[in-house]
């Protein structure tokens, strides 16, 4: 198979490259940036410099190829349009595009923030899920469902199969150990660093970045066109996530709990149209307040994807992160705000905040403190 991958150069997508050519495939990338593709350049790989957003220059970069993995995107909330072009405009140019040039499939990288958070008590989404999170105003989220209606929509005019794959929350150690970490793998880095101001009491669903590179690749092979695949893991709480980081790398550095309730209060300027003065995007709290719980039973059934044990997830990722921090990656990072407050709740640890929380957990019968 002769695969062209978008995204080469990103965490999930370098990793997708790796397992796509240890398996005997022929990959060819695009890339925009010359200086990222250190993360994923070999002898054996041909690349093709293409703006994703280029209806003719993707044309060109497709052009020859089995299946497109169109696996670009932009994980973030602003700038807004930014966010609506990666990933809601370039999938159905992704599909135009490998429909112009004979290519007949196309795997499209979507989001678990494009099927919606978990229902009623945290029960798990699958793929049937009514899209209902425009309701929380998330900018990624909603932009990612678009993505994958434009992508459907443009295979019923072309004929191309679109399969689309929707990964959880991703960790585990980049292709190139010396990254410093994308959005995902933040928070792990974050907390053994001692710059986590806080979590929210919503969840997410913990998955490695290799398993998701094989699934993509069973998507192509098995995947049913028109049809999407969620790729998750474990179900987890932030809280729970952080209390294991701190078991697995016996680094203890105490996270206060923020309320998911509060999530709706924190985003009322945003709401009212005035300036919020928090220290993160407002939409970060509805996000981390939402408990994104999935299922994977379809694509273990119909992909034979495999989820891998949480801690030889996390462990990985722990390494890695160890790694950077003991060579001094980071040491030239300034202080911020947010790294501020996470220094002041530890020196509040020190002079004794942390029991005092841990006893009133009792008494609210909710957890106030993560890590300690």
């Amino acid at each position: 198979m002769r695969a062209c991958v978008t995204g080469a150069t990103g965490f999930l997508g370098a990793h997708l490259v790796r397992h796509l050519r240890e398996r005997g495939h022929e990959v060819r990338i695009t890339y925009r940036s010359a200086a990222r593709l250190s993360r994923v350049v070999r002898k054996d790989l041909e690349t093709v410099k293409a703006d994703i957003l280029e209806p003719a220059a993707m044309r060109r970069a497709v052009k020859g190829c089995d299946v497109l993995f169109h696996a670009a995107g932009y994980v973030a909330a602003k700038p807004a349009e930014l966010v609506w072009q990666l990933n809601a405009l370039s999938p159905r140019i992704a599909v135009e595009a490998a429909a112009a040039a004979g290519v007949p499939r196309v795997v499209l990288t979507s989001s678990i923030a494009a099927v919606g958070p978990a229902g009623a008590a945290g029960k798990p989404v699958d793929e049937e899920q009514p899209y209902l999170a425009s309701r929380l105003r998330l900018t990624y989220g909603d932009a990612k469902h678009e993505g994958e209606v434009e992508a459907v929509a443009a295979a019923s005019r072309t004929g191309v199969e679109v399969v689309i794959v929707n990964p959880a929350y991703v960790l585990g150690a980049p292709v190139n150990r010396s990254d410093h970490g994308e959005t995902s793998t933040r928070i792990v880095g974050s907390y053994l660093r001692g710059r986590l101001p806080a979590v929210m009491d919503g969840g997410a669903s913990i998955c490695d970045v290799q398993d998701v590179a094989r699934g993509h690749l069973r998507a192509a092979m098995r995947g049913k066109p028109g049809e999407r695949y969620i790729l998750a893991g474990h179900n987890l709480t932030w809280v729970e996530l952080v209390d294991k980081l701190a078991e697995l790398s016996g680094v203890h550095h105490p996270v206060p709990v923020i309320p998911r309730e509060a999530a709706g209060f924190m985003r009322t300027p945003e709401r009212l149209g005035l300036p919020s003065g928090a220290l993160v995007d407002p939409e970060a709290f509805g996000l981390m307040g939402a408990l994104w719980w999935a299922t994977s039973a379809k694509a273990r059934r119909r992909l034979d994807y495999r989820i891998r044990p949480l801690d030889e997830t996390l462990r990985e990722t722990i390494e890695w992160y160890s790694e950077l921090i003991s060579a001094g990656a980071f040491a030239a990072d300034s202080a911020s705000r947010l790294s501020l407050v996470a220094s002041a709740f530890r020196v509040g640890g020190r002079m004794g905040i942390v029991p005092v929380m841990k006893a009133a957990e009792r008494r609210v019968g909710r957890r106030l403190v993560a890590g300690a």
